[in-house]
């Protein structure tokens, strides 16, 4: 495994997204922790969560709590491993999204994932969307006292505008450390966020990292994919993954990118690890750059 930083804590240059383990169609729970397992296996060692990353009404940190449970589970040690998680978002139970991002209910949704993930203070806490019913400056501040509190190390913001990106670093400083939106090879709208990010030194998360090349677990099963691209022809001269190759693309966009591809099974989580072992030329990069992919950048958003 090859690694990145997140301010100052070197963490994996491919990381997890636990969405899959707990949203619609998720496995059982055996094949959850396999997956956790396998990630850890690879050296995977960020892993990305939400206490809305859940299925049916009433089960709010439902991943946060598979995770802590797969991590106590597993063998080795997992002292330098980093779980992210993020606050300001709900679901009701009927496939919808809400966003709540009062300061006092971030306050306590925090408080709440400490708790399910067993940590005295939450390694890295992300504003999950700017709730447009609440000052954005009012929001984050709930960040700024989360970390003045020792509730959490670390603050992220999620879904954002690079205007949005400027004022929580205002406001934050060194405490923001990571900025996460949607970027793939199929939703490339959030260039500037990764541009500023980079500038700022920001870690940048991209979340469905593998649109175009992959269905989104937001997508459902009729999402869309592709098929032919320069993706797929790289992938074929490498002998790998048209996955591995989208990874090692978003890689390659900046040293501060780090993607969190989801995954439900083990053999998923353990392709996505090895794009880092893939280095991609000149050439292809500008192949790859030149390839446009069905994809959206608007409606369902993580």
């Amino acid at each position: 495994m090859r690694y990145r930083t997140i301010a100052r804590t070197a963490v994996s240059a491919i990381g997890l997204g636990a969405m899959p383990l707990s949203i619609e169609h998720r496995p059982d729970e055996a094949r959850a922790i396999a997956t956790v397992h396998a990630a850890l296996d690879a050296g995977v060692t960020l892993i990305d969560t939400a206490d809305s990353y859940h299925w049916h009404a009433g089960e709010a940190g439902h991943n946060e709590l598979l995770i802590a449970r797969a991590l106590a589970r597993y063998g080795g040690d997992t002292s330098d491993v980093l779980v992210a998680t993020k606050g300001g978002r709900g679901r009701p139970g009927d496939g919808s999204w809400t966003v709540t991002a009062t300061p006092a209910h971030l306050k306590r949704a925090a408080e709440a994932s400490a708790r399910r993930l067993g940590v005295d203070a939450i390694g890295l806490y992300q504003l999950h969307k700017p709730d447009p019913a609440v000052p954005w400056a009012e929001s984050v501040g709930a960040l700024r006292e989360l970390l003045d509190a020792g509730t959490i190390r670390a603050a992220g913001i999620s879904n954002v505008t690079t205007a949005q990106i400027r004022q929580a670093h205002r406001i934050l400083g060194d405490g923001l450390v990571s900025v996460q939106n949607r970027y793939s090879p199929a939703v490339r709208d959030s260039e500037p966020e990764l541009r500023l990010s980079t500038r700022l030194g920001l870690a940048f998360l991209p979340w469905s990292p593998l649109g175009g090349i992959a269905r989104s677990s937001l997508d459902g099963p009729s999402g869309p994919t592709s098929v032919g691209t320069a993706f797929h022809q790289v992938a074929a001269e490498h002998g790998v993954s048209p996955q591995q190759v989208a990874l090692a693309w978003l890689l390659a966009r900046s040293p501060a990118v780090i993607p969190v591809p989801g995954a439900s099974r083990p053999a998923s989580v353990t392709d996505s690890a090895r794009a880092v072992e893939l280095t991609l030329s000149t050439e292809e990069l500008a192949r790859l750059e030149d390839t446009a992919l069905p994809g959206r950048t608007g409606g369902v958003s993580e």
